[in-house]
């Protein structure tokens, strides 16, 4: 199972970036009510189609957004076990960190993956934009490289753009987007924005929950992934999730085309934000 539809992180919020300085961008963004956080998801498989290898899936997800004075920084930690019919179960954890500059031209990204505590894959790069495209280049593994179409969005500036729709009514919006989290390059994104929801009648209280920050205006989403080099016009996964205005995700379901997954929040709580001077 790939873990790029658990990696992506849902993130893009047009700010006149030429006329703000790298720190007020950062705090413009925190203004309208982006919440630097900590968020613990359980995960688990939830269903599955007759004839498929896989038995189950359960782990655990960490994640960490916040900015720092010249970037947004995620840090994801998945804790997964696989159980097959016919193979032995197999542990697998991935480290995935990314470093996305304010205003969407730089991206940096690092993902470790073990199987059973041995290192299977490990991608490590950068990519840049421009008004008329990009490119990635990976450090690790040597000698890989491609282009990035006009228009493809980062991560984070993703997710801005996606609040900035869903704040203005807009209930569908698709991205080229590019995110780190594999070797195979950009995804289409194609996201249907639904309503505002209480978010209090899904999530139950807990005391490992800071309710200041899920008791506040979401909305559901649906997004299907295409990938960008197939003919095939069929999404490789789909994701039903609940998406705050403030940037936090608390429930997620992912479907695969033999499998769905849940990623529930367990644990969150805030960080705090950043202090730096404008330049």
């Amino acid at each position: 199972m790939a873990n790029k539809g658990l990696l992506t992180s849902i993130v893009i919020l047009f700010v006149a970036v030429i006329l703000l300085p790298a720190s007020a961008f950062a705090q413009a963004s925190l203004g309208n009510g982006l919440k630097p956080h900590k968020a613990l998801y359980k995960i688990k498989m939830t269903s599955k189609k007759s004839g498929t290898q896989i038995l189950n899936i359960s782990g655990e997800m960490f994640y960490e957004w916040k900015p720092d004075c010249d970037a947004w920084i995620t840090d994801h930690r998945f804790n997964l076990f696989y159980e097959y019919a016919d193979n032995p179960a197999v542990a697998i954890t991935t480290d995935f960190s990314t470093y996305e500059t304010f205003d969407g031209k730089n991206f940096e990204f690092s993902a470790l993956r073990k199987r059973d505590g041995e290192i299977f894959e490990e991608l490590r790069g950068n990519a840049t934009m421009s008004d008329d495209g990009g490119t990635v280049t990976f450090k690790t593994p040597e000698g890989l490289n491609f282009p990035l179409s006009k228009g493809t969005a980062f991560p984070m500036m993703h997710t801005l753009k996606m609040l900035e729709k869903a704040q203005n009514g807009s209930s569908f919006y698709t991205q080229t987007i590019f995110d780190g989290s594999d070797s195979e390059g950009p995804i289409l994104v194609n996201s249907f924005i639904g309503k505002p929801i209480n978010a209090m009648a899904v999530i139950k209280p807990s005391k490992n929950l800071d309710a200041n920050l899920y008791n506040t205006p979401a909305r559901k989403v649906r997004m299907a992934f295409f990938p960008m080099n197939t003919e095939d016009p069929s999404s490789e996964y789909e994701i039903d999730l609940i998406f705050h205005e403030n940037g936090i995700i608390s429930d997620m379901l992912v479907e695969y085309h033999d499998f769905t997954v849940s990623q529930k929040l367990i644990a969150l709580e805030s960080i705090a934000e950043p202090s730096c001077e404008a330049e």
